[in-house]
């Protein structure tokens, strides 16, 4: 099974610079990445492909929270170890409740740069940006100190909250293997082989989802316009 080289992993670090550079939508710099991602590793891009297929086929993140349910209750360390529990976001107003694979990730490094272009505009609708990763305490404080980002940077352990929004998948060997030159166990602190599908929630004061975005296809995010769309229509 094809392995990722040292020179096109290089290949793939510059390609994701041009992409975080380029004055262009989150959309156009996810797609423009994933082209690039094809060229360079094929193999990887394929058994994605087919992931995803599955994933589709069987409802995966279909039975996530849908707008008018009520956003399951959490309770996540941040990045430095203090507990932030949903309820304690909403008293100040709606929270955007973000899921991350990873700080390795270069979708959701993209996905977060945007994000936080809009963070002024999402502080000024009244609302707050949580992230949610299955990552530990030390990967989460590298993906918020490498990201620049503003807001928690929560870790999800064993993947257990996003396990019970049904959005926590098996990669399965295949994947597994194309992704061996990261050391996934030490990331997550176990060896399950589990990623959330990349999502995105708007809840409302009441606790209420009022938007989301869930693609088993995790190299698509939702757009920023439409998250601040969403938000505005919290009412605040």
């Amino acid at each position: 099974m094809t392995q990722l080289s040292p020179a096109n992993a290089e290949r793939l670090r510059q390609a994701f610079q041009r992409c975080r550079k380029m004055d262009a939508t989150l959309r156009e710099q996810l797609e423009t990445y994933s082209a690039a991602s094809r060229e360079v590793f094929p193999a990887y891009s394929e058994a994605v492909d087919r992931l995803v297929a599955r994933l589709r086929e069987n409802g995966g993140g279909e039975y996530a929270p849908r707008p008018g349910d009520v956003m399951p209750p959490f309770l996540l360390p941040d990045e430095a170890g203090r507990l932030v529990s949903l309820d304690s976001l909403l008293a100040d107003g709606p929270v955007v409740v973000m899921f991350y694979r990873g700080h390795w990730c270069p979708y959701c490094r993209l996905n977060v740069s945007a994000v936080i272009e809009a963070e002024g505009e999402v502080s000024k609708l009244g609302a707050r940006i949580v992230a949610i990763m299955p990552e530990t305490q030390k990967y989460a404080q590298r993906f918020k100190a490498e990201s620049g980002a503003p807001f928690a940077v929560l870790t999800d352990l064993d993947n257990g909250y996003a396990l019970s929004l049904n959005l926590a998948i098996w990669l399965g060997p295949e994947i597994a293997q194309l992704l061996s030159y990261l050391d996934l166990s030490d990331f997550h602190g176990n060896a399950l082989r589990m990623l959330p599908i990349p999502a995105t929630f708007v809840v409302g004061r009441d606790g209420l989802v009022k938007a989301r975005f869930v693609d088993p296809d995790f190299r698509k995010r939702m757009a920023i316009d439409d998250l601040l769309a969403a938000i505005a229509g919290t009412g605040g």
